[in-house]
């Protein structure tokens, strides 16, 4: 007996959305899943492959991957698909990553860590950051360099200085909360930007801006963001801090 059915939009009737993760990043999904449980969004995952050293040659590598990997995606009309690595995004270029990204996956918004944090501070109206890292400093200065071309001003910066991501992603919340204070006290800012999506920000994010006073951007906040936000879902979640307000 032949069934008869139905079809409908899919779970994405809303959005679809996508993010290529790096293969060593144990965060970044968790995160995401918190703060995209939207009716009617989906959110597809695709691992792209990396040696877990983080360093310049090997965050450029990633590059020639990023079609193969985005052809993983089911075959949906994404919204938006996100690259999930600040540091590959600031070595590669946010173009060169979005053109990687669309020859497999025709037409979609692209956007990464770095973009997002850059749009995440031009929609917060801050100009001063401190800075915090996991990085080695050379990967930490094209950081750097790339937010201050951006038009930022980084008063303060500092850097847990840890080349292995699978390190990165036992570096406890506290830690974090701590290395946030300790920017913020070196010199005046208008905003905290914590880079790298392998750190577990999420739960120190409200708490941080409570203590301080001022708005907590992280890699992975700003990326769910800025895919919600090009997508056209506009839900605010101030749990997640002052830039879902937005």
């Amino acid at each position: 007996m032949k069934l008869a059915f139905k079809t409908d939009d899919g779970i994405g009737r809303r959005a679809n959305l996508g993010v290529i993760v790096l293969a060593a990043d144990e965060t970044l999904e968790h995160e995401f899943k918190r703060m995209i449980p939207e009716d009617g969004v989906a959110l597809y995952v695709s691992r792209i492959p990396m040696a877990p050293d983080i360093r310049a040659d090997t965050l450029a590598e990633m590059e020639a991957k990023i079609p193969d990997t985005a052809q993983l995606f089911p075959a949906v009309t994404f919204d938006a698909i996100g690259f999930g690595c600040t540091s590959a995004a600031t070595v590669i270029g946010p173009a060169r990553v979005a053109a990687a990204v669309t020859s497999a996956c025709l037409g979609t918004q692209v956007s990464n860590p770095l973009t997002a944090i850059i749009a995440a501070a031009k929609a917060l109206k801050t100009r001063r950051v401190g800075f915090v890292t996991p990085y080695v400093a050379d990967v930490s200065a094209q950081m750097r360099e790339a937010l201050q071309t951006a038009g930022l001003e980084i008063t303060s910066f500092g850097s847990f200085e840890e080349g292995d991501d699978r390190v990165v992603a036992r570096i406890t919340p506290d830690s974090i909360l701590s290395a946030i204070e300790n920017v913020a006290e070196k010199a005046p800012c208008d905003a905290i930007v914590v880079s790298c999506t392998n750190l577990r920000c999420l739960d120190v994010i409200a708490k941080a801006e409570r203590q301080l006073g001022i708005p907590i951007i992280s890699s992975n906040q700003a990326l769910a963001w800025h895919l919600l936000r090009l997508a056209g879902i506009r839900s605010k979640r101030p749990e997640f801090g002052q830039l879902f307000n937005l």
